[in-house]
Formats: structure tokens, sequence, C-alpha cells
């Protein structure tokens, strides 16, 4: 049965079609929410007035990209680009028309060098007093923890920082010192695995396309060229306090003080915005790689509290450190508590659940820009969407574009059950026993 044939001719008409003329679907109904919490607290205007400049877009668009990136698990800027041209939702929510072109991924790279770090910091604040105002920022019980970024750059492009020699090369002149004259790639790998001595030293080689990325050995076991994440996160709320970027090569109890540092300045900021006294950062919640006892010292002496799991050292020798054994046996004895199992369980939970969402579903976990301030300042923006979908739960229960729909299919489901378990049954007992004598089968027939 035919339903319709397909017009093969258009007419003179069909070539002029006003904007008001033309058909609009309904927007996506996640985007239209955060449109509406962003233009309740004046996130434009505040991206516009303070934070710099005028460039070839609007600032508040260049944020709203990078967002969309996050919650659309999109990597390149250049897929962004791609995906909000072909969505109307997401044209909606960057405040274009129809008739308008969406930005080219050359303006957002354009854009990102423009601003500064600092003007990208600003905007993590101002989300971090969006969370404060609607309650979901407490400030005074800090997690911490960190993981990798694979960098955009090659293991095999490293060169040495004396002669700048390839690492193939360097190994060719290895193996000819050991007697193999012309050796093929099996016979490099060969002598490669087995060689005595064997390093690869940030001391020693660097990448010509991004030297500040470290090389360093994954959460997968495998080495590569990466840059080291860190979280601090409100572990009352689940909030995410700050985020940095840091050199792969360096320790958790190296890092974790600009960390700490960037979390107090920004809690700061926010408590000073909303006129509020509360002390901050009351208690420091981490697991055995930031413990150490000069740490556990310098904490107590700004005012914080440790809860540091102690990795097993053996019998430690405290002549002439009277500090810090005091400091690790308090930090020792707060961990015999309940209070601190509870605390860890937490971090573990909250911290892990946040990498999870930057670097897996949020399409970090491999940077294809390069150089430690440029993937700062988009990881940057990432948290700022982390955070604003905990709005975006409290208010419609769904963080994510794809949680709405999820949430939207489980009602459904729930709906069409509580429908048909109140369904009417309605047995026609003639037709059944004509049936069943002729058939010898038992039939029931219900509406």
């Amino acid at each position: 049965m035919s339903l319709g044939r397909r017009s093969d001719r258009a007419t003179t008409e069909d070539l002029f079609i006003s904007y008001s003329d033309l058909p609009r679907g309904p927007s996506h109904p996640f985007y239209t929410r955060l449109d509406k919490i962003l233009r309740k607290h004046d996130f434009d205007p505040f991206c516009y007035a303070e934070v710099m400049g005028r460039p070839s877009i609007p600032p508040g668009v260049y944020f709203r990209m990078l967002m969309i990136g996050y919650f659309e698990g999109i990597k390149s800027e250049r897929g962004i680009a791609w995906r909000v041209a072909d969505s109307k939702s997401l044209e909606d929510f960057l405040g274009y028309k129809m008739t308008e072109g969406t930005p080219d991924h050359s303006s957002l790279s354009r854009i990102r060098h423009r601003l500064s770090l600092e003007a990208h910091k600003q905007v993590f604040a101002k989300v971090l007093e969006i969370l404060k105002k609607e309650g979901l920022l407490k400030g005074k019980k800090i997690g911490l923890d960190a993981s990798n970024i694979e960098a955009n750059a090659a293991m095999r492009s490293i060169r040495r920082k004396i002669d700048g020699k390839r690492y193939e090369a360097y190994l060719k002149a290895l193996a000819k010192q050991s007697g193999l004259e012309e050796p093929t790639k099996e016979d490099l790998s060969r002598f490669d695995r087995g060689r005595p001595g064997k390093s690869c030293s940030n001391k020693d080689w660097e990448s010509p396309t991004d030297p500040e990325a470290k090389v360093t050995k994954m959460k997968d076991g495998r080495t590569h060229l990466a840059y080291k994440p860190e979280h601090a996160m409100d572990l009352e709320t689940g909030a995410m306090v700050s985020a940095v970027i840091h050199p792969a090569d360096h320790g958790d109890t190296d890092t974790m003080w600009e960390t700490l540092a960037e979390a107090s300045e920004n809690l700061s900021t926010v408590e000073d915005a909303t006129e509020d006294g509360e002390k901050i950062l009351q208690e420091y919640v981490a697991d055995k790689g930031y413990h150490s006892a000069q740490v556990l010292v310098d904490l107590e002496e700004v005012g914080i509290r440790s809860y540091i799991s102690e990795p097993d050292r053996g019998r430690r020798k405290w002549k002439g450190k009277k500090k810090e054994q005091k400091a690790v046996y308090g930090n020792r004895s707060r961990m015999n508590r309940d209070k601190a199992k509870g605390l860890q369980r937490k971090r573990a939970e909250i911290l892990e659940r946040s990498f999870a969402h930057l670097l897996d579903s949020g399409g970090m976990r491999r940077a294809l820009l390069r150089g430690r301030e440029n993937i700062w300042k988009r990881y940057l923006i990432h948290a700022c969407a982390f955070n604003l979908s905990l709005v975006m739960r409290q208010l419609y229960r769904a963080g994510t574009p794809r949680g709405l729909e999820a949430l939207i299919r489980l009602l459904l489901l729930h709906l069409f059950g509580l429908l048909y378990s109140v369904r009417p049954r309605f047995p026609f007992s003639a037709p059944q026993s004509a049936l069943s004598a002729k058939n010898g089968l038992s039939l029931q027939f219900a509406h």
C-alpha cells in the first residue's frame, strides 16, 4: 500500500522561504535547561565584561562550545565545531539563528590562544559561585587524587637533549658498538629489550613536538609521554574545587601544594562573593601516595587536619625529628577512627568518578592539544561542565544529555509497566468452550 510519492520537481515558490516560515522542532531539553541556569547567573555577561576583550566570537560562546565537548564526549575542537553545525539544539544553546553560521574550529583555537589561563580560571571560579548559590559547595573537607593524560606526542619521536639524536639512531649506534653492523628493526627491538642499563629518563630525552610532555608510566602499565591532572574535590557535595595539570614526572607530595593553593584561592573568591565567613579547608583526605612526614608537618602548620593513608615503611627512626613524629602519629591516630574510614571511602568514590567523567566519557584521556597551558585551559572548562552537571542533577535529576535520555526511558518503562499492571481483563467463555472441545486445548482470551 503506497503512503505517498516523492516530489521530484521543485517549484519556484520553494526557492524563497522566510525565516519565520521555516519548520522548527523542539530543542534538546537538557541544553534548554542548562541555558536557563547560565542565563540566571549572568554567565555570558561575566565572560564578555570581566574576562577579556572582544575576540572574533563572544567569549561566552567559546566557553559553551568547550562545555559541549564535555557533555557530548568529543575529543577535538574540530569535532565540536562539526557537532554544533549539525545540531539545531546546540545552535539554540549557543544563541545562533538558522541564518547565521556557527564558529569554525579555527576560531576556537585562536580564542584559546588569546584568552589567558587566568581568564579560564576566573570562569571556573564563576561556576563555583553558581554552585555555592545552589547549595552545592561547602569546601571544608577536601580530597585529592591524580591520574594521567596521554600527550599528543609519540615515544618514537623523542630526541636526546645533548645531541638531538632520535631514539632509533641512538639505538643503532649502541648496536654497532656491540657488533651488529646492519641491524634490522627486529634486531634493534630485540637488542633494546635485552640491553643492560636501559633507561629513558626525562633528564636525557624530550619530545620535539611537545617538550613539556614527560615520559611516565601510565595506569595500564604502558610507558608514554603524558601529563598529570590532579583534582581537589569537595567530599560533602562532590563538587570539583580545583583542577590542575602538572608535569607527569612530578610526585604527588610536590604537586599537591599547587592544587591546594588553587582550591584555597577559588574557595576564598567564592566566600567573598557570597559574604560567607565560614572557615574553609578544614580537613584534607588523600591516599598513601601523598603521605610524607614533612607534608603532615606543613599541613599542621596551616591548620588543616590530615587523613592520609600511611604506607608500610617498617620501623621509623625519629631521633631529632620530634615535629615529624608528632605529625605522623597524629595522622595515624586519626586514621584508626571510623570517621577516617568513611572519608577514605568517600574520597575513592568521588575522585574516581570525576576522572571517569572528565577523562573517559568526557574525551580527555588523550590530549589533542600540545603544551601544558593549552591542555589546562580546556581541562578547566571541562571541569566547569562537570560542576554544572551537579546543578542539573539536583534540579532535573540528570547531569548529562545521555543521563536525561536514560531517565526519560526509565520513566516511560515505569509508566507502561504501571498501565499494564492495572489493565482490565475480560474473558470470553463462549468461544473458549467451542475451541477447546474441537482442539482439546485450553485457550484464554483477554481484551
